[in-house]
């Protein structure tokens, strides 16, 4: 299906040949509620996750419908909650039978309910929605949270679904040139529409200092201790051994009384945990690397941190726990691939007076820890002062109201509700 900005528009040109009874069904349908099949494989709360159910939130509130197919997961109570339907589906499956089990399911949803648009959110759901938005005749739509591995033709194909989209949605700069450098995807149909954070809950004036001293103390850490904090699933792609490997360089360095604090889950990947322990150990760092269990607190976890940080050796595009992290007003590292000039703003693309963070070379332990130690060595008051650029920085660019109406015109453009909705005060005037 071409993209809508592609199609001939009668009407945006001006011509009137259009009878009066189309034209106002047109414009009521501009009224009318859209609904939108999103399709993710899972609903355990990795990007994907959050960002379908940021999707059923923005679309209720609208008063759109959204109808979720996925596994089922801990995030399904807050997708009914949010007022979305939830259906279970197996869609994380990569096994090309059962993709195409789905697709056969997904269409069969899509016809009953009437759906507008299908969303997909990870690429083995995004095969099967593919298939169904194709035998709808629909709309299909997808988003890149993060840069999939490309490292042989068969995972260039497989991921290449993600860039079938009518439009794909990418989550950062970052991400959106990865899509147009790979692909060749023309930039029309790529939009950029950023994630948004809850700053009512990660408001660092509304963290009491109980809840923060709680958290130090759960992870064992004096008052003094420096944390470091790496949030994330443990996952190769995130890092870790990088930060495993900093450590021992910060230790040899002399630094004292600082912990490297990993908060995540490793989702079934014990070989590459058991890595990571392997390397803790052979690097002597089992006194400075806690590997923590998921916390629910997690605004007291950042104002816990003297750090946070993103070590990821693949493009990451833009990570919920940076930007937590800055709405905390907390100073971050990252990686040059962890978070593009959009998420984190960085010497040398801004001067000193404006920075949020710092950044290293992906995948370069030893310039992390020269990072780091370069962190630590400024006076507490710009550190401060860097961590409160970081809070208005995400304030600015990153709240709830901008990112629905980014998300509610992109679903406007894609269903044509742009153009009857451009009838309206030419119908009022007739």
């Amino acid at each position: 299906m071409p993209a809508v900005k592609d199609r001939p528009s009668v009407i945006a040109r001006g011509d009137t040949s259009e009878s009066g009874s189309d034209a106002k069904a047109r414009a009521q349908q501009a009224r009318d509620p859209i609904a939108v099949l999103i399709v993710v494989p899972t609903l355990d709360g990795g990007a994907a996750d959050v960002g379908a159910l940021g999707l059923v939130r923005i679309l209720t509130a609208a008063g759109h419908r959204a109808i979720v197919a996925s596994q089922a997961g801990r995030l399904v109570a807050d997708v009914t909650a949010a007022g979305g339907e939830f259906l279970s589906l197996d869609l994380a499956s990569n096994n090309p039978f059962r993709m195409l089990r789905s697709a056969a399911a997904l269409n069969r949803i899509a016809r009953a309910r009437k759906c507008d648009v299908i969303h997909a959110l990870g690429r083995s759901a995004a095969w099967s929605a593919y298939l169904a938005a194709r035998l709808r005749g629909i709309p299909f739509v997808t988003s890149w949270y993060k840069g999939f591995r490309d490292q042989n033709i068969f995972k260039h194909l497989y991921n290449g679904v993600m860039a079938r989209g009518d439009r794909v949605v990418a989550v950062s700069e970052q991400i959106a040139q990865l899509i147009s450098d790979r692909y060749g995807m023309p930039w029309e149909r790529i939009a950029v529409v950023p994630c948004s954070i809850d700053f009512e809950r990660f408001d660092p004036a509304d963290v009491a200092r109980e809840r923060v001293e709680a958290m130090r103390h759960a992870w064992g850490i004096k008052r003094d201790t420096k944390v470091i904090l790496i949030v994330g699933r443990i996952v190769r792609r995130k890092g870790h051994h990088v930060v495993v490997k900093a450590a021992k360089r910060l230790k040899e360095m002399g630094l004292k009384d600082f912990l490297c604090v990993f908060v995540g889950e490793d989702r079934g990947r014990t070989h590459y945990t058991g890595e990571l322990w392997d390397l803790v150990l052979a690097t002597g760092t089992m006194d400075v690397i806690r590997m923590a269990a998921p916390v629910a607190d997690m605004p007291a976890a950042y104002a816990a941190a003297s750090v946070v940080v993103s070590a990821a050796v693949q493009p990451e595009g833009l990570q919920r726990s940076i930007l937590e992290a800055q709405a905390m007003a907390r100073p971050v590292i990252v990686s040059d691939l962890g978070a593009g000039p959009d998420v984190v703003l960085t010497p040398p693309a801004v001067p000193e007076s404006r920075i949020t963070g710092l950044r290293f070379h992906a995948g370069d332990d030893a310039a992390l820890a020269a990072t780091l130690l370069r962190l630590f060595s400024l006076p507490e008051p710009t550190c401060r002062a860097m961590g409160a650029r970081g809070r208005d920085w995400v304030l600015g660019h990153f709240n709830a109201p901008a990112v629905a109406e980014q998300t509610l015109r992109l679903y406007d453009e894609i269903t044509g509700r742009e153009i009857a909705a451009a009838l309206a005060p030419r119908l009022r005037q007739n």
